[in-house]
């Protein structure tokens, strides 16, 4: 048998229904394994094995009874600080917010215990969750179990290398350019950013959202394997009428045609020759699968990320500017001045005109994958970089932010997109994304399950880098 900490959150599941073990077993292992690698990459930056083995023990209970514990039965999972556990700092990342205590779970993590899932951390994100990389003043940096070279990506660093090392099966991000997708990339994960709405999101700790994140943020699952994604969506979407922007759209859609447009170098951003390789090989997937592969340009990219910025900066800069200061972490403060500089300031005239625009951006994305279901394009334009790049200089932001244009595009136009893992190219993770349809992750899912039993499936790693 292997070590529980291997396996699969649909596996773990079922193993527990079928009393092959119990979830106080599974959360047991789990510990062991957090208290055996967490050191080493300080994934998880919260932790609580009391409360995690009474979750657990009540799982074991239900089942006892005869009871349904939920599709996630005893799943080990893991929550980023930026969201709302009751008993728990919702730190962001900040030390300014060490002391925020949740009085009450925000409506992701109140589903993923409704389905039966066992919390047992929180992961580390970027003060603020504001970069592609995972360093704060509170809870020091996340090294990538991969690779201590690279970045494990962010914001959802700290989720992605602990599903990457075996801390949870499932780990929760959020992403409002790039956080979900970009993590599991750099971590060789599969990764799910939904549909806007999919899953409802809120925060009693803080106020409501300003509009940028509430057109473009969401939560969604990192996990090992597209299964598990799956199971991940039906847990995370339930209904919470606390959320007004949530959409209560089934899960499954219907037939499809099976035919995808393969995007090489959207709207001619860089792209190297390992990614063009990983983006060719998963369209050759598809077409052994029975797919129809086109190599297209595709919809507008750059011009929906200039509206990504506009919207999170105008954000920023009303509600943050302050904070960023006051918190005086140096990589947040510069990452946070370049991103103002490239949005520019953002008044009055400009918002309204970025949402304008952002609507007839929908449109369009929304008639070209009518066409073609999935859209196949880079995650990033490099393979994943190396640790705190992005603060080397102007020239090294420069150049890291062309890269990500995907990440930041995709979330104005509030379609899902799922990061599929594929393998490693000179020691650093390689794979692709893909683009769908609104409330149409099914289709993603199909698409990513073909080049995931193509590619292999991932597994999770000991962090012994010598």
């Amino acid at each position: 048998m292997t070590d529980i900490w291997q396996w699969t959150a649909a596996d773990t599941a079922a193993a527990i229904r079928t009393k092959d073990v119990t979830a106080t077993e599974v959360t047991q292992a789990h510990l062991e394994r957090l208290a055996e690698v967490n050191p080493k990459i300080n994934a998880v930056v919260q932790d609580f094995p009391d409360d995690a083995l009474s979750a657990a023990q009540k799982v074991d209970d239900a089942i006892a009874r005869g009871d349904d514990p939920g599709p996630l039965c005893g799943v080990p999972v893991t929550i980023k600080v930026n969201v709302d556990q009751a008993g728990h700092a919702t730190t962001n990342g900040l030390r300014l917010q060490e002391h925020l205590i949740a009085k009450a779970d925000s409506p992701v993590v109140s589903n993923l215990r409704k389905a039966g899932a066992v919390i047992i951390g929180r992961t580390n994100t970027p003060a603020f969750s504001m970069r592609w990389f995972t360093q704060n003043n509170l809870h020091g940096t996340t090294l990538n179990p991969r690779n201590k070279a690279i970045t494990p990506g962010g914001s959802s660093g700290g989720a992605a290398a602990a599903v990457a090392a075996g801390i949870g099966a499932i780990g929760h991000g959020t992403d409002i350019a790039g956080s979900i997708r970009y993590p599991a990339y750099a971590c060789g994960l599969q990764g799910l950013r939904p549909s806007l709405g999919r899953v409802p999101a809120y925060n009693a700790t803080a106020a409501d959202r300003l509009i940028g994140a509430q057109l473009m943020a969401v939560s969604g699952p990192i996990a090992r394997s597209i299964k598990d994604i799956a199971l991940s969506m039906q847990a995370m979407s339930a209904a919470d009428l606390r959320d007004p922007w949530h959409v209560p759209a089934p899960l499954a859609g219907g037939d499809f045609p099976k035919r995808a447009a393969l995007v090489i170098a959207p709207d001619g951003m860089p792209v190297d020759d390992a990614v063009e390789a990983a983006l060719r090989q998963a369209a050759a997937q598809l077409t052994d699968a029975g797919w129809i592969v086109e190599e297209v340009s595709g919809p507008p990219m750059r011009h929906a990320a200039q509206i990504n910025a506009r919207l999170w900066m105008a954000d920023t800069q009303l509600a943050a500017t302050a904070m960023i200061e006051k918190e005086g972490d140096a990589e947040a403060q510069f990452v946070f001045e370049q991103m103002s500089n490239d949005a520019g300031d953002v008044g009055q005239e400009e918002l309204m005109k970025a949402l304008q625009t952002r609507v007839s951006l929908m449109r369009e994305w929304d008639m070209f994958l009518q066409n073609y279901p999935v859209l196949i394009c880079p995650v990033s334009g490099t393979l994943p970089f190396d640790q705190q790049q992005d603060v080397q200089s102007l020239e090294s932001f420069a150049a890291l932010f062309e890269a990500q244009l995907t990440q930041r595009a995709v979330p104005t136009v509030g379609l899902p997109s799922l990061a599929v893992a594929m393998g490693e190219t000179g020691g650093r993770p390689n794979g692709v994304q893909l683009i769908g349809p609104r409330y149409r992750e099914d289709i993603l899912l199909a698409a990513g399950a073909v080049i995931e039993a193509a590619s292999g499936q991932p597994n999770a790693v000991d962090p012994n880098w010598g």
